[in-house]
């Protein structure tokens, strides 16, 4: 009598290790196409800086660490604790093989994407940063990374037309995303009018605003606001800010790419504000 042979283990189920099709929930949370038992989805981190900083952040789950010996070896020498799986630099590779010429020195991670506060329970201090419709994940990550290093409260996002926290724009910021809330509105000028009655003062950057940053009269919280490479800020933006503003610039180009225009209007706001000291 022939028997069939007994099943082995099952192995272990890993949630969205293949990128599903994403859509975005509230709260800046990413929801994605999933088994029924799974009800959020996981956000994509490579590269030392950016997987490192989430390994330190209390607040970020990881539901898969891959890491090569070396850089497996290098977390241990920095004292971040981590729970890695060791794996030959191509399997990485493989993880990574839709993101063409990405750079993840060895480390890979899928973690929950991070909560945020809605926008009527942001405190009015400090500065904010709202982007209008900035679509390109290497610019808005630079624009994470400077937020970071400035001290932002929290990027304020619109659900459509903006990019996923995740892969390339969580690349860019370089370990930005563990440190600046991003909270996403269905309405930005609607949001606009919320943070003006909790007493921000609305600033929109324009290369053609009728005052030169510099000369604003400016008083915390603010909000600052930024458009899209080419078509800058929408009508309604523009109409619902207290005061467009430009970046005066000595040299024969006038306009900046939007990251920049990012960190250099914190430099100045958070220099004359005293938030820097």
């Amino acid at each position: 009598m022939s028997t069939t042979p007994p099943r082995g283990p099952k192995k272990p189920f890993r949630p969205f290790s293949k990128p599903g099709k994403p859509f975005k929930g509230r709260g800046g949370r990413v929801l994605r196409e999933a088994a029924p038992e799974f009800e959020t989805g996981t956000v994509l981190l490579y590269g030392w800086h950016t997987v490192s900083e989430a390994l330190k952040n209390r607040g970020r789950r990881i539901r898969l660490l891959l890491a090569t010996e070396n850089a497996a070896k290098r977390l241990d020498e920095e004292g971040i604790a981590h729970e890695a799986t060791i794996v030959p630099v191509r399997e990485i590779d493989k993880r990574l093989a839709a993101t063409p010429d990405a750079v993840h020195q060895g480390l890979f991670a899928e973690a929950d994407a991070l909560d945020a506060p809605d926008i009527e329970d942001m405190p009015a201090e400090g500065v904010l940063l709202l982007l209008d419709q900035i679509t390109d994940p290497h610019n808005v990550g630079a624009i994470v990374r400077s937020a970071a290093a400035f001290g932002v409260k929290a990027i304020v996002t619109t659900n459509r037309h903006s990019p996923e926290a995740t892969g390339v724009l969580a690349k860019s910021a370089s370990g930005g995303l563990e440190h600046v809330p991003f909270v996403t509105v269905q309405n930005l000028a609607r949001a606009m009018a919320t943070l003006r009655d909790q007493g921000f003062q609305i600033i929109g950057l324009d290369s053609e605003g009728e005052e030169d940053l510099d000369a604003v009269k400016l008083r915390a919280p603010v909000a600052l606001v930024l458009g899209a490479e080419g078509k800058g800020l929408r009508q309604l933006t523009r109409e619902t800010c207290d005061v467009l503003a430009r970046i005066d610039m000595p040299g024969a180009i006038k306009s900046l790419n939007v990251s920049n225009a990012a960190a250099l209007s914190l430099y100045a706001v958070t220099t004359r504000l005293g938030l820097r000291r």
